[in-house]
């Protein structure tokens, strides 16, 4: 029976080592193609639970949720983020459309799913391994909550 044990390790290691071989021969890193439906599943599930896990920490909002607010977030929306989500966050820009993982629709319902608090930690904190940065260090805690009204304007089909 020992012998087996030894032919079924060797056999599992055999496949492993194919996977990889595999992988490594064919995968690529390119930002170009479109993701595959499991690689898009998985890392929008664990992008969601690392935003939801963070978001639980943000205070709650500095500024009201008033038309000034979102009027003074699209100003710095402007400043800040058009230049991936564009002019008014619902049309990315060519540049924002080459970026892997793609620059969103900020209107589209993956977006407005999120929680004006998992908004607000996702546009201080940003998304490591994306071009989504963060802007803590640019902008103010109430500039940021400004920002997090202005898009969730655009789900109620708002624009600049």
């Amino acid at each position: 029976m020992g012998k087996l044990k030894w032919l079924v390790a060797l056999v599992v290691v055999v496949c492993v080592l194919l996977v990889l071989a595999y992988g490594l021969t064919h995968a690529s890193i390119s930002a170009l193609p479109n993701p595959g439906p499991i690689e898009t599943s998985w890392s929008g599930a664990a992008r969601d639970w690392f935003i939801s896990r963070g978001a639980r920490g943000v205070p709650r909002p500095s500024v009201a949720n008033n038309a000034k607010s979102i009027s003074e977030g699209g100003n710095l929306f402007g400043t800040d983020c058009s230049t991936c989500h564009g002019e008014n966050g619902r049309k990315p820009t060519q540049l924002g459309r080459a970026m892997y993982p793609r620059a969103l629709d900020l209107g589209s319902q993956e977006v407005q799913k999120l929680s004006n608090r998992e908004l607000f930690w996702t546009i201080k904190n940003g998304i490591r391994l994306s071009g989504m940065p963060g802007f803590a260090g640019i902008e103010s805690d109430p500039e940021i909550w400004q920002l997090t009204y202005y898009v969730r304007s655009l789900g109620k089909g708002g624009t600049k």
